[in-house]
């Protein structure tokens, strides 16, 4: 943003794919499993533990064992800009996360785990985003599923 004037000054971006900062369900899977990664689920609390019905159709209610919940909103402030390194930090650490560890985001699509990504690399650390997210999980009759906290 321009000093004070509050216009926003274009910005060249010359994006790279990075597929090391992409995981599969198998990779996934393999990090709950192995507990290589953590998994945080940008998903809203109430999707999370499986009190409230996922929006699509057909897909079941929940989480993935050992997932961790940060719901993206709260990474924000109110005027929807990324909090503060040291709040990050505490949202995180609140949710049970270990900074010092790798960490995998997921959520409901694969969006808003963009979110966590971006408040981690914010604090200086790379997350990869699963994808295919609850959408793609909830909907594998293979893939396990808890509710609750």
């Amino acid at each position: 943003m321009a000093s004070g004037t509050g216009v926003l000054k274009p910005v060249s971006v010359d994006p790279a794919y990075r597929p090391e900062l992409v995981r599969t369900s198998g990779q996934v899977l393999e990090a709950l499993t192995s507990g290589r990664e953590q998994i945080v689920d940008a998903r809203a609390a109430g999707r999370f533990r499986g009190d409230v019905p996922e929006p699509r159709a057909g897909l079941r209610s929940g989480h993935m064992p050992g997932a961790k919940n940060t719901p993206f909103d709260s990474l924000l402030t109110a005027d929807g800009a990324l909090k503060s390194r040291e709040a990050l930090r505490e949202v995180f650490t609140i949710a049970g996360l270990d900074l010092n560890r790798p960490i995998t985001a997921t959520c409901g699509s694969g969006v808003t785990a963009s979110v966590i990504a971006l408040a981690l690399a914010h604090l200086g650390l790379e997350a990869p985003v699963y994808d295919g997210s609850w959408t793609e999980w909830g909907g594998l009759a293979d893939m396990p599923v808890v509710t609750g906290v």
